[in-house]
């Protein structure tokens, strides 16, 4: 059970407002020096990713490391890959080890960051809070209590950049300037991203969408637990969350009523663990009306991510490999439609803990700091 997160005597309704003048001072300080960033989670996989691509940004500093189960440890003895010129004892998560800080990322498991989160937005509204877990990412309450069965924290920007919206927007336009940022499910980056262009075209029958997404180790955390151990993953393929369970469903069908203001959506979705340190290749399917090719998919693929600087799609015939993504802020699409079948097929490869949560936590901090969007991020992926 994670701690409490508050000081004493502190909740967020009785915390004392912070003065005109004060907040004045602060802001003013915050404008002549590099944004000071806490990283929350740094010993788990989405922390430490975090850390390591915070590590070659030039736009802010790395101020404070807090792991709760790690605290008193070096950085060097969880995360040896990492090199921040410095070697950092990590940090107990508390208000008092994370105020001061212009910017807060917390990797913390589900249900964990809502608390520390509303302490630390009333202790001072300034400070931009992204949660790379999950408790501020879904709109309805209800969707919430079904597939986390916790209290639901509220919902905020949700930090998909490339999103197009119903309304002709980008999800983009409202990551800008936000102080509150819900960092997206990796699984739900790369099967939205993939149906969000045809659903809005109405070139597929949403209401019989299907993923299967095979998914590297890395994407169930870095907890010790029986099927995560080498004998059990090597050499083996295991699905989980089989049967509509997984909790990214919700976030999937929420973000293509976004994009196409549609209703009657249903996704079979089918996450399988697969025996690769990190990576996903979604393999989306849907039915096509008579008569679509496969130049009518990547037609809308492409009018709406054209411009996008972090997503290609690809020629046809070409489709994307998890080796092409890994350790890159990209996403690949591939299309084409099964004239047997009369489906659609787009695959999409994306790096779970890039693209997928830690390189979006970026792009979604860079927008919404004034940098640009692409600072301290890699469209280059490592081979092989």
């Amino acid at each position: 059970m994670h701690p409490a997160v508050y000081t004493s005597g502190m909740t967020p309704s009785s915390d004392a407002p912070v003065s005109t003048a004060g907040a004045a001072a602060t802001r003013a300080g915050r404008a002549a020096r590099l944004p000071r960033v806490a990283v929350v989670g740094a010993s788990g996989y989405a922390g430490g990713e975090t850390l390591r691509l915070l590590s070659a940004h030039p736009g802010v500093e790395i101020a404070t490391v807090a792991a709760h189960s790690s605290a008193g440890k070096r950085l060097s003895e969880v995360a040896p890959h990492i090199d921040l010129g410095h070697d950092p004892v990590l940090q107990e998560t508390t208000v008092e080890t994370l105020s001061g800080h212009d910017v807060v990322v917390l990797a913390l498991p589900h249900g964990q960051s809502g608390q520390i989160a509303a302490a630390l937005r009333a202790e001072d509204p300034d400070v931009l809070v992204l949660d790379l877990g999950a408790d501020h990412r879904l709109e309805s309450a209800e969707d919430w209590a079904e597939y986390y069965r916790s209290e639901h924290s509220g919902t905020w920007t949700y930090g998909m950049p490339e999103l197009p919206l119903a309304d002709g927007t980008r999800q983009r336009d409202q990551i800008v300037g936000s102080r509150e940022i819900a960092v997206p499910g990796c699984n739900a980056t790369a099967v939205s991203l993939a149906l969000a262009p045809l659903v809005r075209a109405g070139l597929v029958d949403a209401s019989r969408l299907s993923a299967v997404l095979p998914v590297g180790y890395s994407g169930a955390g870095r907890s010790a637990k029986q099927h995560l151990l080498f004998a059990e993953a090597s050499g083996s393929a295991a699905p989980y969350a089989v049967g509509g369970s997984h909790r990214h469903v919700p976030e999937v069908l929420q973000n293509l009523r976004r994009a196409s203001g549609a209703e009657g959506l249903r996704l079979t979705f089918t996450p399988v663990l697969v025996p690769m340190s990190r990576g996903i290749l979604a393999v989306v399917n849907a039915p096509v009306p008579d008569g679509t090719t496969t130049a009518d998919l990547l037609a809308a693929l492409s009018a709406d991510y054209a411009e996008e600087r972090f997503l290609t799609v690809l020629p046809e015939g070409v489709f994307p490999t998890t080796g092409e993504v890994a350790g890159a802020n990209v996403i690949r699409l591939g299309a084409a439609v099964d004239r047997h079948s009369g489906q659609a097929t787009v695959i999409a490869a994306i790096d779970n803990l890039v693209k997928g949560t830690a390189g979006a936590a970026i792009q979604s901090m860079n927008l919404a700091l004034g940098l640009p969007e692409g600072t301290g991020l890699s469209r280059t992926a490592l081979a092989p």
